[in-house]
């Protein structure tokens, strides 16, 4: 009952702090901290290998399940789109570190792909080459320009040969596939790679994939399935930190951890013990479902408590939430050298009582309902509202929870509003500012937070929206068959955060935001260029080569004409 203990004395600190306070935000919220972030802060930004890599098809590598999802042309992805071709990362390498460059930053949080190193997912059947080398260069190259890798094994496009043969993530012989896989990595990339993510928010991979059939692979297993997945996907990255410890570490002395997305849960009545249940509730299925385990060897008590007695209530013999046996909560107990966390936004929670009558579900197991202020901004999408002062409440329950783990921030960020193509993203920089300066109150408050990850470098295939959601720090022209990349303005307001690592006063940190919105008029004019440039571009590919060849063949008729006049 430890850590229901600790999170009870979160919130009577929590009630304290907001004595007093409107319902904007407590007193220590309301003002802007300038200061600077520790010596050897690291900064970065993110992608994924589905989403902006391309050739799907290409050099080997082998189809996964958002492959098969998108493919399937049954209105699962908006527009029906694909990744098949996305940014075009796998060919645009070289551009792509430039861009890096550009914006000052000291690590870059990529995935591999692993059907393109493993095509049937099975290392014992076939290990791409073409794969290898291309990680290989491509890591080399972040190394040369002095841009650390931070690693992550799996985000969420897993081979499709496995979900095919096994059913994926519900059947335990993933784990021994997972563990011979990362151990591939480790061999292949580790004399270079210091820091490790098993998976990436494997919530939603589990939740959307395996409760809601939203991502792939599109199962509906109400209220089985996402537990199932998950129970195997924690085992997995369990095994693969064991491996790494007993057989790479000593020599190449690196980290090995994974990154956990969660919103952040606030009680409507702060003075309501049912709310502060409810907030309490929401973070440990969210947070605590797969850090839980982890740090504390075991599910969080609410989640076998409440999954438990509605099992029971649907006449079920056994909880739905599977069990840990001793041998194994020993084992992964303590798999994690760092907390990588993923925060976007923040919901207040309020209680609501789901029957178990109506069948079992994930969201009728958290008892709760998730609710928005009006006064929020909205950034023009249906889910992310900006509250930077829920992004420091989490990092103090992450702290105060897992015993004030190092924690590198590896997904945070804003996407484009809906139907803007301008460059000038005013709001993204607001956003920014907000979040990032609520960190920075967080670390000057005790939180060891070692490194922050902006998400993301491009705009990319965002999953079932396509690429109607634009969370990129440059515009990707999608249109056109390069694919060509222009900086927002919030590319110059990120690099000026970088270079002076944090806000040094009121007049310096506006100059930033004058000068960003000054460059992105500029890019934007040759945004609006584009389709003269594509069709000038289209003329001298097609036109010009045509009516060359049309001015030779004419020379030749005539030249035979005038041969055969002469004799």
């Amino acid at each position: 009952m430890k850590p229901v203990r600790v999170v009870t004395l979160w919130w009577v600190l929590l009630l304290v702090s907001r004595l007093g306070a409107t319902r904007k935000g407590a007193p220590e919220e309301a003002s802007f901290y300038y200061g600077s972030f520790p010596l050897g802060f690291s900064w970065g930004v993110g992608s994924s290998a589905f989403q902006t890599e391309g050739a799907w098809d290409q050099d080997g590598k082998g189809p996964s399940i958002w492959d098969a999802f998108t493919h399937s042309g049954k209105g699962k992805v908006l527009g029906d789109e694909t990744a098949d071709v996305a940014c075009d990362g796998y060919y645009k390498v070289q551009e792509d570190i430039v861009l890096l460059r550009e914006l000052h930053v000291s690590h870059y949080r990529f995935s591999l792909s692993w059907p393109r190193l493993l095509p049937t997912g099975i290392r014992a059947d076939k290990v791409n080459k073409k794969g290898i080398k291309f990680y290989n260069d491509f890591i080399d190259a972040l190394l040369k320009s002095n841009i650390t890798p931070i690693v992550t094994l799996h985000h969420w496009d897993l081979p499709q040969l496995l979900q095919v043969k096994c059913g994926g993530w519900q059947n335990v012989s993933m784990i021994s596939y997972f563990r011979d896989y990362a151990d591939l990595c480790f061999e292949a990339f580790g004399d270079r790679v210091k820091h490790w993510i098993t998976f990436s928010d494997p919530r939603t991979m589990a939740e959307k994939g395996y409760e809601t059939g939203r991502h792939a692979p599109g199962l509906q297993l109400h209220g089985t399935g996402l537990y199932t997945a998950a129970h195997h996907i924690i085992k997995a990255h369990a095994q693969a930190w064991h491996s790494y410890n007993s057989t790479w570490r000593g020599k190449q002395q690196g980290l090995v951890g994974i990154s956990l997305n969660c919103d952040w849960g606030e009680p409507v009545d702060i003075s309501s013990p049912k709310d502060i249940d409810a907030a309490e509730r929401y973070l440990q299925f969210c947070l605590g479902w797969f850090a839980n385990p982890i740090y504390a060897g075991d599910y969080p008590q609410v989640m076998k408590d409440r999954i438990g007695k509605k099992s029971a209530e649907q006449g079920l013999d056994m909880s739905r939430l599977p069990v840990f046996s001793l041998q194994e909560k020993s084992y992964i107990k303590g798999t994690s050298d760092f907390l990588g966390l993923g925060h976007y936004t923040t919901r207040y929670i309020t209680e609501r009582n789901y029957s178990s009558r109506q069948g079992p579900s994930y969201q009728n197991d958290r008892d709760l309902v998730e609710l928005v202020d009006p006064n929020w901004p909205d950034l023009g999408s249906k889910w992310l509202y900006s509250v930077p002062w829920g992004f420091r409440r989490l990092l103090h329950f992450a702290q105060t929870q897992y015993g004030n783990p190092p924690i590198y921030v590896t997904e945070n960020g804003a996407p484009q509003k809906l139907h803007c193509t301008q460059l000038c993203d005013e709001w993204r920089i607001q956003y920014l500012k907000g979040y990032i300066n609520e960190m920075l109150k967080a670390i000057k408050d005790g939180v060891n937070i070692k490194g922050y990850t902006s998400w993301s470098l491009l705009d990319k295939f965002e999953w079932e929206k396509g690429y109607s959601d634009r969370y990129g720090f440059y515009y990707v022209e999608f249109n056109n068959r390069n694919k060509p990349r222009y900086p927002k303005a919030s590319v110059q307001y990120y690099k000026k955060i970088i270079t002076a690592n944090g806000f040094p006063n009121p007049r310096e940190v506006e100059s930033w935001y004058l000068k960003a919105l000054e460059t992105c008029s500029i890019n934007n004019q040759m945004l609006a260029a584009e389709p003269l440039l594509s069709h000038m571009q289209m003329v001298t590919e097609i036109v010009v080569p045509t009516v060359c060849t049309l001015c030779i063949l004419i020379s030749a008729v005539l030249l035979l004409l005038l041969l055969r006049g002469q004799s």
